[in-house]
């Protein structure tokens, strides 16, 4: 049977378990710690079961970019463009992807970032990165009425912040997050949040942290 043909998943695994070990290798140890020996051991599975789904090693580290990208930078790109009656409501929905773990995955995001220190391809993936999620948040800014150079003032402003959350690793636990998004939209967006769009942000994030609504 060649490699076209064969089976997605049985006692070789199947791509996406190779793929997923591959991320989590990356997030816990680095770049350095995905190899396909410690993935096939991860797995309980025979190393040349990594051949049926990935060419090499090179060809796997290309498909962990992409669904780094598919799980950053895609799900941040479609909120700018969510449905929302005020500008407020549409900067929450920008908000609400930094705060969802299952949305935009910024252990991995450390993770590339890490990576991108050693790999100037990856770096080049990363540059690419930023400047469509910030034009992304550009173009939302506009489209709720501030002039161009203000919004992407205010989109770097919006970026910048959350990327460093992620980059410095900060430790807040979401209470203290809670109490400060308010501030945050007015500081971002340039108006102050409704308290029932508050209200609606705050208890759908504590819905995702398993916590009850306040």
């Amino acid at each position: 049977m060649d490699q076209a043909n064969a089976p997605e998943s049985g006692w070789r695994g199947s791509r996406e378990g190779w793929l997923e070990a591959g991320y989590q290798a990356l997030i816990e140890g680095g770049i350095d710690a995905v190899k396909i020996l410690p993935l096939a051991k991860r797995l309980k599975l025979s190393r040349t079961s990594f051949y049926w789904f990935f060419e090499d090693r090179e060809a796997l580290l290309a498909a962990l970019i992409e669904g780094w990208e598919a799980r950053t930078t895609k799900p941040l790109v479609e909120a700018t463009t969510r449905y929302a009656e005020t500008l407020s409501e549409a900067m929450l929905n920008v908000l609400t992807c930094f705060l969802s773990a299952d949305v935009f995955d910024s252990r991995l995001e450390f993770a590339v970032r890490s990576w991108a220190l050693q790999d100037e391809n990856v770096a080049a993936r990363v540059k690419a990165a930023d400047e469509a999620r910030l034009a992304a948040i550009t173009a939302m800014l506009v489209t709720w009425g501030h002039l161009p150079a203000e919004a992407d003032i205010r989109a770097r402003t919006v970026y910048l912040v959350q990327i460093g959350y992620i980059s410095m690793q900060a430790k807040e636990d979401i209470e203290t997050r809670l109490a400060r998004i308010p501030l945050y939209v007015k500081i971002y967006a340039g108006r102050e949040p409704e308290p029932r769009e508050i209200a609606r942000f705050n208890a759908g994030i504590r819905r995702q942290y398993g916590q009850p609504a306040a």
